[in-house]
């Protein structure tokens, strides 16, 4: 066959065509990035599996029969049927959905869930509740025996603690003498951070007795020939249930204020002091003298993270600490080196006059509608607004809002063509469970506008309810 020559202008054509379609294929929509299946903390002792789901244990729905996990930044929702469901608990007791009851896993556990997926959802055949790691007796220590080498120094104590959990969260605080040695950068860092000394008594702590980046730790350190090494498993939650954090003012302010971390920040100096100049946030607790009578007034809940500071982070805010600690506190946190060390770190002072009243509101959830808006829907809908109750068709017949529309949860998916995109969806329940659950299940559709109502809800015949926050 003869080489034909082609014409410039059909070569032209050619090219042109060619361009079109690559910029017709590069124009195709990009197909949504898959959620994640492991909670990125968890890569550091494990690997994602097909057909499993490693997070944190957020809810469960029994009406709706599905189990709510976070997974990072993401949420996944899993049918379950109480029945069927084989739930494996961290005491390693087998059993079914009773075993989801009554808290019996708390929120915010670490869980594993297998599953079985037909025709796009996924249904829970496995659950487990993450157990406490094993770790041999001769290498634990207890709260007393860290309490007792703290008060001491590493100096006189003679040891090395270091904090095996990743840096955000050593800088919202850790145990005072604790140097950070993050698990996942063990290998790195090992060399310039653990003693010469192999026989030096080394302890390792992380996040509580089901963490196993403490003892990981160890083991990596023993491999090295490290000889006298300790972990203490109940880790920050254990210490902080009886004493008090600390963190420096550059931790402050990157893992709490800059974050917009909910918190109390106290300024426990004389008022005449605490006039010149403070850290923007605190409130006014001059209770460098006697605490007792301060704190009864505080109107906070017992876990509400509190950081205390003093003129230099000396014996004021440490006595503060500890009446907080005896009157049930147990999120307690000291600013090393104090209002001198902020200034001194070059952070910004306020002037002015302080807060006198401390309050702490936690984040909302993703999603979470204020009440106060809630309620002006509730009493005035806007053409804007739908209101979806998911609860059971049931227990819409005994009662529901006038201005609700009833879309049971398991049915959203088979009635989108009755929920609009052009409006604010807000969803309820009896409990805010539900309604989450229908807000994570309505944004996976693609509806962008969706709030819920956070908050127990009492409903009557007449139309009229009664809505407590928890």
């Amino acid at each position: 066959m003869k080489n034909q020559i082609l014409h410039p202008a059909i070569l032209a054509l050619i090219a042109g065509l060619s361009v079109s379609a690559a910029v017709f294929v590069s124009a195709e929509p990009v197909a949504p990035a898959a959620k994640p299946t492991i909670a990125k903390i968890c890569t550091n002792c494990h690997k994602a599996e097909p057909g499993a789901i490693q997070g944190y244990f957020d809810n469960v729905a029994f009406k709706a029969k599905t189990i709510q996990v976070k997974i990072d930044d993401a949420t996944e929702l899993i049918k379950f049927d109480e029945d069927e469901i084989k739930v494996i608990n961290g005491e390693g007791k087998t059993g079914d959905g009773e075993f989801l009851k009554e808290n019996k896993i708390k929120k915010g556990h670490e869980i594993k869930i297998e599953y079985v997926e037909n025709g796009g959802v996924k249904t829970v055949v496995k659950l487990i509740e993450k157990p406490p790691v094993k770790i041999p007796a001769e290498l634990l220590m207890t709260t007393a025996d860290i309490e007792k080498l703290v008060a001491l120094g590493p100096e006189k104590g003679n040891y090395f603690l270091f904090d095996s959990r990743p840096l955000p969260r050593f800088q919202e605080g850790s145990i005072p003498t604790a140097v950070n040695l993050p698990y996942p950068a063990f290998d790195k860092m090992a060399e310039k951070m653990l003693p010469k000394d192999k026989n030096a008594l080394i302890i390792f702590y992380c996040a509580g007795p089901t963490c196993s980046m403490s003892p990981g730790s160890a083991e990596k350190a023993r491999k090295l020939g490290y000889s006298n090494l300790k972990v203490y498993k109940d880790g920050m939650p254990g210490w902080s249930a009886r004493n008090y954090g600390v963190l420096s003012a550059q931790f402050l302010k990157e893992a709490w204020i800059d974050k917009e971390i909910p918190h109390v920040l106290l300024d426990v100096r004389a008022t005449k002091d605490s006039k010149l100049g403070f850290i923007k946030g605190a409130v006014a607790f001059p209770a460098h003298h006697n605490a007792a009578p301060l704190i009864k007034k505080l109107d906070l809940k017992k876990n509400a993270p509190i950081i205390v500071y003093d003129g230099r982070g000396g014996f004021s805010a440490v006595a503060v600490a500890k009446e907080l600690l005896k009157a049930g506190y147990s999120n307690i946190k000291l600013l090393t080196g104090g209002f001198e060390g902020w200034k001194e770190a070059g952070l910004p002072v306020t002037s002015g006059k302080l807060v006198v009243k401390a309050t702490y509101v936690p984040k909302p959830r993703p999603g979470e509608i204020n009440l106060d808006e809630f309620k002006k829907y509730a009493a005035d809908l806007p053409a804007t607004v739908i209101i979806i109750d998911v609860r059971n068709s049931s227990e819409g017949a005994a009662g529901m809002l006038k201005h609700a529309k009833l879309i049971p949860f398991d049915e959203i998916k088979d009635r989108t063509e009755e929920i609009p995109k052009d409006k604010l969806i807000v969803t309820l329940c009896s409990t805010g469970v539900r309604a989450e659950m229908a807000y994570h299940s309505l944004k996976s559709l693609g509806y962008t506008n969706v709030k819920f109502v956070n908050a127990k809800i009492e409903f009557e015949k007449n139309g009229t309810y009664k809505i407590t926050e928890e």
